[in-house]
């Protein structure tokens, strides 16, 4: 899990998107994060701050042009995203579903395909998630939970269990976990991988319901990291595909 500090990071990357998408820009060089460091020994000295940037893309339906686009799955008619650049394609679907039919609470699952048009490896990390801009933190899952001791069983979340799972909506090709030692995975030139991973919404209730069904309210903000750049997608509620229950 990433500490204190590697939260902070994500909120501060996910808050420069926000700004961004309100200012329409398309590719823009954001701050990745903005660490005060200050000696408690020397609390009137001047504090210093260290800054990286990073190069970010993100998906704004406003502002659609050649990196960024919009398309129909032919099978089911759910939205898809699309980002690329440079080669590498990033495209992205949202689901969410309730925890059960007695409960409120929901699951969002974020589902990213990476195509890796290049002649080298690319790398492929976890970046993350905020809702209405509450960060969401990704959850413990697994393909099933038969094998774990009670205490794990408890805190993982069964795959097979999950609703944008069971209809093919996501898939468990591969699964950002909290539970991984690491987030990064290797793409191979000329390949691509779909990669999912699950949060709890962090709100009590953000459902509206109309003729038109149930759909999401807000906005929810996430992204991942390709070769040092920020792939960020910005969905409305309503767009989010409801995959049951």
């Amino acid at each position: 899990m990433p500490s204190r500090q590697g939260w902070r990071r994500v909120f501060l990357r996910l808050l420069v998107a926000a700004v961004a998408q309100e200012l329409k820009q398309n590719q823009i060089v954001v701050l990745a994060f903005l660490l005060l460091t200050l000696s408690p020994s020397a609390q009137n000295t001047i504090p210093i701050f260290q800054v990286e940037t990073k190069s970010a893309l993100v998906w704004d339906e406003t502002l659609l042009e050649r990196t960024a686009s919009s398309i129909r799955d032919p099978l089911s008619g759910n939205e898809i995203h699309r980002l690329s650049d440079d080669g590498i394609e990033v495209s992205s679907r949202l689901g969410y579903e309730r925890v059960s039919p007695n409960k409120e609470d929901k699951l969002i699952n974020y589902t990213t395909t990476i195509a890796n048009n290049t002649d080298s490896d690319a790398s492929v990390q976890y970046g993350g998630v905020s809702v209405d801009g509450q960060i969401a933190l990704p959850l413990r899952v697994a393909a099933d939970n038969k094998g774990l001791n009670k205490h794990d069983r408890r805190d993982t979340w069964d795959l097979t269990k999950m609703h944008c799972f069971q209809t093919g909506f996501a898939t468990s090709e591969r699964v950002f976990s909290s539970s991984a030692t690491t987030q990064i995975v290797t793409l191979r030139p000329r390949t691509s991988i779909t990669i999912s991973f699950v949060t709890k919404d962090p709100r009590t209730s953000a459902v509206l319901c109309s003729m038109d069904g149930c759909h999401l309210q807000g906005k929810v903000r996430y992204y991942v990291t390709v070769n040092r750049r920020d792939y960020v997608f910005v969905w409305s509620g309503s767009s989010v595909v409801y995959c049951g229950v």
